[in-house]
C-alpha cells in the first residue's frame, strides 16, 4: 500500500500561483467573522456574502479561504459567530464557483465519524480538481460537544484520537482497494472500502492549529501546514525554524502559518480610528469575556496571561496579529511576515465585502512590488 502522507503534489503544497506568502481570508463563514463588535456594518457570514467574497479573493489571486468550524455563538450582545455555515458543505460550494482558490474545511475530528469525512472530503476535493484542504481539529469548547453527546477527552488522549482517525482517511484514500479492519484504542470497523480516491491520486492538503507542546508535535508530524499563535514577529521567525528544525527531524517539511487581522485605510490615523471604533468603543465584551474563558480553560493554546495582555486583539480579531495602517504600512508588516519564514498568513476584515477592495488595490501591488507576491494568475 502506498503511503499517501507522502503524496500531495507540488501545486497542492504551493496553491498553483507560488507566492511566497500565501494569503488566506480567515472566518468569513460566521456571522460577524472574527470581528466581536457590536457596529453595525460587522459581517453578516451569509452565503451570498461569502459566495461574492471567494469569487473576489479568486480573481485577485488570493490563495486561500479557511473557516472556523462552529457550532454554537459565544453570546453577548451579537451571540458572535452565532450564525455559521457547516465547513464541508460551505467549501465545496465556494470551490464550485471558484477556478484556482484552495478552500480549507475546519473538521472536528471526534464529531465526524472518519468513514464519511473520507468520502466527503473527497467528493469536494473531486469537484475542484484538487483544490480541497483540511484543517483538523482534535478538541474544542465542551458546550459545543455537548450538543453532539461527546465529551472533549483528556488534553493527550485528544492528538491519539487524531492520529488514529487520521489513519483511517489515509488508508482509506490509499490505492489499495481491499477491505480493511481497524481495531484500536478509538476504532472498532469492520470492511472498510472507499471509491474514489482523491484527485489526481494525491491526497488533500491538511493543516492543524493546535498550540500546545502536543499540538505542535501532532500537526508538524501529521499535517502540511500548522499555524502557531503570532504575537510578534520576531517571535514567531524562531516560533517557524523551530517547527522546521522538528520536521526535519521527522524526516519531513512543513509550512508555518500565523493569523491576524486587517485595518487599512487611506491614512494610518484613519486606520487606528477605525480599529477604537471597532474593538473597543463597540466591543461585545460579553462575547469576548465568554470567548476568552472558553479558550483559557479548555484550549491550552495560548499562556493564562495572555488574555488579559491581549484583550482587545480578542475583540478585534480572535486574538490574531494586528496590522493597522494605510496601505504602505500593512504591506510593510506582511512583507516582515514573509521575511520571517512564514509560508502564510490568513486574516480577517470587520466586513470583507467592504474591505477587501481597497486591500486587493492598494495593498496586494505593493505586495508585487517587494517580491513577496506575483501578479494575479501567474502560474507557479
Amino acid at each position: 500500500m502506498i503511503d499517501v502522507r507522502s503524496r500531495v503534489a507540488g501545486d497542492r503544497v504551493r496553491m498553483a500561483r507560488g507566492n511566497k506568502l500565501k494569503l488566506g481570508i480567515f472566518g468569513s463563514n460566521c456571522s460577524s467573522g472574527r470581528a466581536a463588535t457590536m457596529v453595525p456594518e460587522r459581517w453578516s457570514g451569509s452565503w451570498d456574502d461569502n459566495l461574492r467574497l471567494a469569487q473576489l479573493a479568486d480573481d485577485a489571486g488570493i490563495d486561500f479561504m479557511l473557516p472556523i468550524g462552529r457550532w454554537r455563538g459565544y453570546g453577548g450582545e451579537t451571540n458572535f459567530e452565532g450564525r455559521t455555515l457547516e465547513t464541508i458543505t460551505w467549501a465545496t460550494g465556494l470551490l464550485a464557483q471558484t477556478q484556482q482558490l484552495r478552500v480549507f474545511a475546519t473538521v472536528h475530528a471526534p464529531l465526524f465519524n472518519p468513514v464519511a469525512a473520507a468520502k466527503q472530503i473527497v467528493t469536494a476535493d473531486h469537484i475542484s480538481r484538487g483544490r480541497f484542504g483540511l484543517n483538523i481539529v482534535c478538541g474544542w469548547n465542551q458546550d459545543e460537544f455537548d450538543m453532539f453527546g461527546v465529551d472533549n477527552r483528556e488534553h493527550e488522549a485528544r492528538y491519539r484520537y487524531g492520529r488514529a482517525w487520521l489513519d483511517v482517511l489515509e488508508r482509506l484514500w490509499a490505492d489499495d482497494t481491499t477491505p480493511f479492519d481497524v481495531d484500536d484504542e478509538f476504532f472498532h470497523m469492520r470492511g472498510l472500502v472507499a471509491e474514489p480516491k482523491p484527485y489526481g491520486a494525491t491526497r488533500p492538503l491538511t493543516m492543524n492549529a493546535g498550540a500546545s507542546p502536543t499540538g505542535r508535535e501532532f500537526g508538524t508530524a501529521n499535517c502540511d501546514l500548522i499555524f502557531t499563535p503570532l504575537r510578534d514577529i520576531a517571535a514567531g521567525a524562531s516560533d517557524v525554524a523551530a517547527a522546521e528544525a522538528r520536521a526535519r527531524e521527522l524526516g519531513k517539511s512543513i509550512g508555518v502559518c500565523g493569523n491576524g487581522f486587517v485595518v487599512c485605510r487611506p491614512t494610518q490615523r484613519e486606520a487606528d480610528d477605525y480599529l477604537h471604533y471597532y474593538a473597543e468603543e463597540n466591543a461585545d465584551w460579553g462575547a469576548v469575556d465568554r470567548l476568552l474563558a472558553l479558550n483559557g480553560v479548555q484550549s491550552q493554546s495560548y499562556e493564562p496571561d495572555h488574555y488579559q495582555k491581549f484583550r482587545t486583539r480578542w475583540s478585534a480579531g480572535h486574538g490574531g496579529y494586528p496590522i493597522v495602517g494605510d496601505p504602505d504600512r500593512v504591506a510593510d508588516e506582511l512583507t516582515r511576515i514573509a521575511e520571517a519564514g512564514y509560508y502564510g498568513f490568513c486574516f480577517s476584515f470587520v466586513n470583507y465585502l467592504d474591505e477587501f477592495p481597497f486591500f486587493r488595490d492598494e495593498v496586494l501591488p505593493r505586495l508585487v512590488a517587494r517580491g513577496v507576491r506575483t501578479d494575479p494568475g501567474a502560474s507557479a
